[in-house]
């Protein structure tokens, strides 16, 4: 067995609440152990706490151990706006949140075996800056890490360990407002119909488009969601009804995507990409049966919608209907996630 480095946060789901980060100093004092709930209630401050576990079955000389913990904004552009805003790369650069770095140990020994080093990582923000919720995302990634550095002497390798954690932002004041929303999907009301066919050359779109809907197969769909304005922890949640349609149905499908903006000053690029797609029926739904809508957000892929100076998170969930005739029908309703 050779030398190891490790990292282990006291916590064991690594979650710290933003709420509680940034508070004034004459709120950081408290006593007691309390939980991640209560926090937000006392006003107590995290502390990013644990141990670095370093192993090795002789004595290890080395020249320090460092902590750091940093947490920062990627951006991106994707590969069909790369070439519309050259200046991108060069104006926007990873946002820096939160940088910092403690000396733990000094240049010395470590015995053979395990030794175990604890610390506490106040998690301070300089400045007017936010820690925003951990996202990973396509365009836009949000990540918090804490990183061990250990040095050692030429002839032998220095060793790091990187280790994440996540970090929920405020909840929203207030009591969250519901926004139910009816909806009926006929041909006459879509806004998007895609057929599998080949067009022919020199055919404007628009032409295509209504020849599309001509073609179209009748039929009526209503339902509802609950509420647009959604609590991140709680299920999207409605009903759909297929009343009629001409033409039998393969599939009925919920699709998830996250729409990203990065800007500069030249303009903001936005792209669409799918999270997730839950099929919620499947083959030629009885008429007139009532089909629940549930769809529960995936941690860490989805997060409270963001709109900052830089870039902006957003969410949008798509009912995909699929018929045997190779129609593609979507309905589109942008969402509003928060946390409370």
């Amino acid at each position: 067995m050779g030398t190891s480095l490790d990292i282990k946060i006291k916590r064991a789901n690594k979650v710290y609440h933003a709420g509680d980060l940034n508070l004034p100093p004459d709120q950081e004092a408290g006593t007691g152990m309390q939980t991640g709930h209560q926090h937000l209630q006392t006003g107590v401050q995290e502390v990013l706490s644990g141990v670095v576990v370093i192993s090795g079955k002789d004595s290890i000389q080395h020249q320090g151990v460092s902590l750091t913990v940093e947490g920062s904004v990627n951006l991106q552009l994707s590969a069909k706006s790369v070439g519309v805003f050259e200046a991108f790369y060069n104006s926007v650069k990873p946002i820096q949140i939160i940088s910092s770095t403690i000396e733990m140990v000094k240049p010395g020994k470590f015995p053979s075996g395990k030794t175990e080093i604890p610390f506490e990582f106040p998690l301070h923000v300089k400045g007017n800056k936010v820690l925003y919720e951990t996202y990973h995302g396509v365009f836009v990634n949000i990540q918090y890490t804490l990183r061990c550095d250990m040095r050692r002497s030429l002839l032998a390798k220095d060793l790091t360990k990187t280790c994440e954690f996540i970090v929920h932002s405020a909840p929203q004041k207030g009591k969250l407002t519901p926004s139910p929303v009816d909806f009926t999907i006929t041909p006459e009301t879509l806004q998007n119909v895609k057929e599998f066919i080949f067009c022919a050359a020199g055919v404007p779109p628009r032409v295509i488009l209504s020849e599309q809907r001509a073609l179209l197969p009748k039929f009526l769909i209503r339902g509802h969601l609950n509420s647009t304005n959604c609590v991140i922890t709680q299920p999207l949640t409605g009903e759909l009804v297929v009343e009629s349609s001409e033409a039998a149905i393969k599939s009925i499908e919920l699709q998830l995507v996250r729409v990203e903006t990065c800007g500069c000053a030249e303009g903001y690029a936005r792209d669409a990409t799918e999270i997730q797609n839950i099929q919620i029926a499947d083959g030629d739904v009885c008429r007139s049966l009532s089909v629940p809508i549930y769809m529960v957000f995936p941690r860490l892929f989805t997060c409270p919608t963001l709109e900052t100076t830089n870039f902006k998170v957003e969410f949008e969930v798509n009912i995909v209907v699929l018929l045997h005739a190779d129609h593609l029908i979507t309905e589109n309703f942008p969402l509003k996630l928060c946390r409370v």
